[in-house]
């Protein structure tokens, strides 16, 4: 029997989410922006990095990502927490909603994740 290839996303989270938040995402790929070198790229040059590393995700709670970018310029996924703060307690109540809708998400579009 051949064995199965597993895909894993890629999720890359941006500087303004805490880094403890990848620790509970342990089944995805997950980089932060300190992790690539990427600290204090500008979102538009972010999100091209991201396509042109092959994350499928850029998970951020900055809110004005959809309004100041061109998100169907870009075959990436753009995930919005919707929080007021980067504390990670805060966070982890959107990892289930998030997780919930993971495989739906499609590419070139944003999603907000509420609590």
């Amino acid at each position: 029997m051949k064995p199965q290839h597993i895909y894993l996303m890629k999720i890359l989270l941006d500087e303004c989410i805490t880094k403890r938040l990848k620790e509970h995402l342990k089944e995805f790929e997950v980089l932060t922006v300190s992790e690539t070198g990427w600290g204090g790229i500008k979102n538009g040059m972010l999100m091209s990095l991201c396509v042109d590393n092959d994350f499928d995700i850029l998970l951020t709670i900055d809110k004005n990502i959809i309004n100041q970018q061109n998100i169907l310029k870009y075959k990436l996924t753009v995930v919005v927490f919707n929080s007021q703060t980067s504390k990670l307690e805060e966070l982890l109540l959107f990892l289930l909603s998030f997780k919930d809708q993971i495989n739906k998400f499609e590419k070139n579009r944003a999603y907000v994740i509420e609590k």
